[in-house]
């Protein structure tokens, strides 16, 4: 029996989520056309005959100052930090960059096996696959390089067969049933956080948190009430999520206690959804280790 921690790295929108929940067959982490979606390190778990897999979708590598993107940073290096092998994946639709270069030369040092995937091969012309496979050859010398399409479901069997041939021995660390490993509060505020940004993406790309004020089972009528915040940096922004006559966060609303309710099986889901202001969100430390915070019950 094979069971292993790989950690997914790549740089911005490689379609590192899109693979997990592919691969876990189920809703890991949200996807979003926006860079840069993923803020956690966010576990999706695969089991078959053969053992365990424990993906760990971390936020796209992305070189800045800023704080906020250096506590993603931190999240992606912490996850190589506590893993078993790293899953390296690309996207050869676009030449390698500054962040490709630091990614591979931070893994290239590494004893432990990285396989590398290059993703999107359903709309890669071969010039841009060879392209793609002499960068690795150079920066990632001897790594396993495999091809595949998270979106089209596309060369994953492959790339299991090679996971699980470099993991190592031991017994599940998950029900062989389990998805993920998140706390309830993180799953819910992330299905808010995923309908925010895809209903106002081009005006308000990474303004959005979610905050969960209020979690409360009765069990006397079934009901769990949910009392959750959008929070953006800016007041003109609150408008344009709101929507006019508030349109905007009634549809956010609906999409997202569609997808809560699942969460519940048999229970009465009710969702209070509000916007808030904080302008300097980005910049607070004690926000930022809210939103950091380990995500997992």
């Amino acid at each position: 029996m094979k069971c292993a921690v790989c950690a997914v790295i790549g740089r911005p929108s490689v379609g590192k989520s899109t693979l997990v929940n592919t691969i876990c067959e189920a809703k890991v982490s949200i996807t979003s056309p926006t860079p840069q979606t993923t803020r956690n390190a966010i576990r999706g778990i695969y089991t078959d005959s053969r053992g365990q897999i424990i993906f760990t979708d971390t936020p796209g590598w992305h070189i800045s100052d800023k704080n906020f993107n250096k506590k993603m940073q931190e999240v992606a290096v912490k996850a190589l930090e506590d893993c078993d092998m790293v899953l390296y994946m690309l996207d050869a639709t676009r030449a390698p960059g500054d962040e490709e270069r630091n990614i591979s030369y931070m893994l290239s040092g590494l004893s432990m096996p990285v396989i590398c995937a290059l993703n999107k091969r359903d709309i890669l012309s071969p010039q841009s696959m060879d392209q793609a496979r002499e960068y690795l050859s150079k920066a990632m010398p001897g790594r396993k390089v495999l091809e595949v399409s998270a979106l089209e479901d596309s060369g994953i069997d492959e790339l299991l067969i090679e996971l699980f041939s470099v993991a190592p021995e031991g017994e599940l660390l998950y029900d062989e049933n389990t998805r993920t490993d998140q706390n309830l509060e993180f799953r819910i505020s992330e299905i808010i956080r995923e309908k925010a940004m895809n209903s106002v993406r081009q005006e308000i790309p990474h303004a959005v948190y979610v905050e969960i004020s209020d979690l409360e089972y009765r069990k006397e009528d079934g009901k769990i009430w949910i009392r959750a915040f959008i929070i953006l940096e800016r007041e003109s922004q609150k408008g344009i999520m709101v929507g006019k006559g508030g349109e905007n966060i009634k549809n956010i609303r609906k999409a997202a206690f569609s997808e809560i309710k699942r969460i519940f099986p048999g229970m009465k889901p009710e969702l209070d959804l509000r916007v808030r202001v904080n302008p300097k969100w980005k910049n607070d430390d004690r926000t930022l280790r809210g939103i950091f915070k380990e995500t997992t019950g």
